[in-house]
């Protein structure tokens, strides 16, 4: 049980030589070829070789790489859905032999890792797409990762870990898997719930870790990934400090935080159970999974690419053979009425009524439970007259319902396409 659990494949792979090796190892490795990582590649290698994707001993050959993207497991017959590639350019794959030793530096030449090369192809990248995020549609941004910017080869063979990749920020919250085994071990954490996120924290969120941990009887790790996620994420350096922040309203003693160097493929209900394992090797024994978990968004359709609730089905059709407990949430909200945090299906009425759209002429006035007349344009209370009103084209203040109404929703200033000024009447 937490620091004590064992990792997945049961054994922890730590494969970072020690200090005299890895000094001969970089004295070889001046006469071996060098690839410079990608920033995605740099995050998956400080990953591999720390354990955190135990049980990789490397980047996955030929037929690991097949068979997990088929049946999510590895030849061993250990569950692993996600597939962790070395991919090149086919210069640098053509200029490389099976058998070949080659270094892996980081974009300033750091050697971070040598590979014994023991496997060179090329990927049907339409396959691997359809496996791994369910569809082929290039607006997914796994897909279109994977389509346009990842190399067209891939060579597999295990690593040699020489140095950690070097990382300037938030020094003291970057824990490897065994460094947050023995903080665990350390505070006598038996049952540690992992809280993932790659969105800064806000009071849901706080209530949702509160109650997991407390019906779980386990203390709190918050581990968001601070990798690569979704295009379009607030940087990390904000969300950090919205940790740091958001840790001082936990009870002392109970949470911990901690930073995890993921690149995320935002694969939906696979990413999921991916991140289970992971958090396994961390040393957790729960794991939350909330509505449309590393989602990648809509569809070129306009459709989701994932049910809501697929991850959490995925996981707890395997939550025990990887032994990881899930922690499901629905979707939460703030309850105006209850003036607390709870899941939508529990909203008070008043609340409820208060999300639902706006009628289809689309306008919506601050009551609207109670000025909304049938289908048609709602009616303006007394308080939604009061507020300041759009300024019509000619300059002046509008005074129709319409206009009345989008003034109490905050919208542009400018009359509504429903109002019958918007000509410039004033």
């Amino acid at each position: 049980m937490g620091a004590f659990k064992e990792a997945h494949g049961d054994v922890l792979k730590q494969l970072y030589l020690s200090e005299s090796a890895a000094e001969q190892e970089k004295l070889r490795a001046r006469d071996y070829r060098s690839w410079d990582l990608t920033l995605r590649q740099l995050c998956d290698i400080e990953l591999i070789l720390n354990g955190a994707f135990s049980p990789l001993e490397g980047f996955l050959k030929e037929a690991e790489y097949a068979r997990v993207v088929r049946e999510m497991r590895l030849p061993s017959g250990v569950l692993w859905p996600i597939p962790v590639t070395l991919d090149v350019s086919v210069d640098f794959a053509r200029a490389t032999s099976k058998g070949d030793h080659i270094a892996l530096r980081d974009p300033e030449g750091v050697l971070i890792a040598t590979m014994d090369v023991s496997d060179i192809w090329e990927p049907d990248k339409a396959d691997e797409s359809t496996g791994v995020f369910g569809t082929r549609d290039e607006q997914h941004p796994g897909v279109y990762y994977l389509m346009h910017r990842a190399g067209k080869m891939y060579l597999g063979g295990k690593l040699r870990g020489v140095e950690p990749p070097m990382r300037y920020d938030f020094k003291l919250l970057r824990d490897s898997p065994a460094e947050l085994r023995g903080r665990f071990r350390k505070l006598g954490w038996r049952k540690v719930v992992a809280f993932q996120t790659r969105n800064p924290m806000h009071r849901a969120h706080h209530e949702l870790t509160l109650r997991a941990a407390r019906d779980a009887e386990a203390n709190l790790l918050i581990h968001p990934v601070i990798g690569m996620t979704r295009p379009g994420d607030v940087d990390h350096y904000t969300r950090v400090r919205c940790y740091e922040h958001m840790l001082k309203h936990y009870p002392e003693q109970t949470t911990a935080l901690s930073l995890l160097n993921l690149a995320m493929r935002m694969a939906g209900p696979r990413e999921a159970l991916w991140h289970a394992i992971i958090r396994k090797n961390y040393g957790c024994t729960h794991f939350i999974v909330g509505r449309d978990h590393a989602g990648p968004g809509d569809t070129s359709d306009g459709q989701h690419f994932y049910e809501p609730y697929a991850a959490q089905a995925l996981l707890k059709e395997y939550e025990q053979e990887i032994g990881v407990t899930m922690v499901p949430f629905n979707e939460w909200s703030t309850c105006r009425t209850r003036r607390s945090s709870c899941p939508s299906t529990r909203l008070s009425p008043a609340c409820r009524r208060s999300r639902s759209p706006a009628p289809s002429c689309g306008v919506a006035c601050a009551k609207a439970s109670k000025c909304r007349n049938g289908s048609r344009t709602p009616r303006s209370s007394k308080s939604c007259a009061r507020l300041t009103r759009p300024v019509t084209s000619r300059g002046s203040r509008c005074s129709s319902p319409a206009c009345r109404a989008r003034a109490s929703r905050r919208l542009p200033m400018r009359c509504s396409s429903s109002c019958s000024r918007a000509a410039g009447g004033a």
